[in-house]
């Protein structure tokens, strides 16, 4: 698959089961990939989960802070290209490991269409998680939906992470029923990073019925956030090893294909842990 162009995602909001809102949100890689000064955006410190954002490295609206409650993708699709040919074809095999294990679509954006942004124009690796409004809450300016990777963020598992928080994932250890298999050791943790380690409950976040798992691309490293080296997150199952960035695994697999591919009018919607 050569892309070039634009990415494009369509997709819906969805609350309570009804749609709210029809957007095509259109993914564009900037020109000057990395070429502008990380001024644009908040920095943010080497890999995603230690950003300075949400949860290190997801950008959410006030709406999104306030109640994340039954909203849902609807599927869609993306495309596009950089003059970094390494940078762009790491995107294009993100791209196609995503579209070849589920029903997920790519295309180019059309002229003046609202657009997720990949740039690397601010430090580090982070995202929108799924659809964001093209107006913000409080006016009628114009939102930029961003999915940055800057140079360090270029590892397969990386560019995966970040968009799938740009189609709706969020972390596996906040899942509601994270504590069944994982410990948060909260006095290893740095001061002021606690809430990137909140637990959201079944009504915020759902499982598609998948169970937890530890080998999820979207999952923290056991030294994310650490203050002192320590482990920050203790899996709860011997042999197991959590924080993989080498691309998604049957889990996550399952999950997108739940969310985007398999049609259900009493299925449960969400955002995804």
């Amino acid at each position: 698959m050569i892309l070039s162009g634009t990415i494009v995602i369509v997709c819906a909001i969805f609350v309570s089961a009804s749609p709210i809102a029809q957007k095509t949100i259109l993914v564009e890689i900037e020109e000057g990939y990395n070429d502008a000064p990380a001024t644009v955006l908040p920095s943010v410190n080497g890999d995603e989960e230690q950003g300075s954002f949400f949860e290190g490295d997801m950008l959410l609206t006030s709406a999104q802070h306030q109640a994340i409650q039954h909203a849902k993708l609807e599927r869609n699709g993306l495309k596009g290209s950089t003059k970094h040919d390494e940078e762009i074809m790491m995107i294009e095999e993100a791209i196609k490991d995503i579209a070849n294990k589920s029903c997920l679509k790519f295309r180019k954006k059309e002229k003046d269409e609202h657009a997720v942004t990949i740039q690397g124009s601010a430090n580090g690796c982070f995202s929108n998680v799924g659809y964001s409004p093209t107006t913000s809450d409080d006016s009628d300016e114009e939102v930029t939906q961003v999915l940055n990777l800057s140079k360090g963020c270029f590892k397969h598992g990386t560019v995966v992470h970040e968009m799938l928080h740009t189609l709706g994932f969020y972390h596996m250890q906040s899942t509601f029923d994270r504590d069944e298999y994982v410990e948060i050791v909260w006095e290893n943790i740095r001061s002021g990073t606690e809430h990137n380690f909140a637990k959201y409950t079944v009504d915020t976040v759902t499982d598609f019925g998948v169970p937890y798992d530890y080998g999820s691309v979207m999952h923290y490293p056991e030294k994310a956030f650490s203050k002192n080296g320590n482990r920050a997150i203790i899996p709860l199952k011997e042999g197991v090893t959590i924080g993989q960035r080498n691309g998604l695994s049957e889990s996550d697999i399952k999950k997108l294909n739940r969310m985007y591919c398999e049609e259900s009018e009493t299925a449960p919607v969400s955002y995804m842990a």
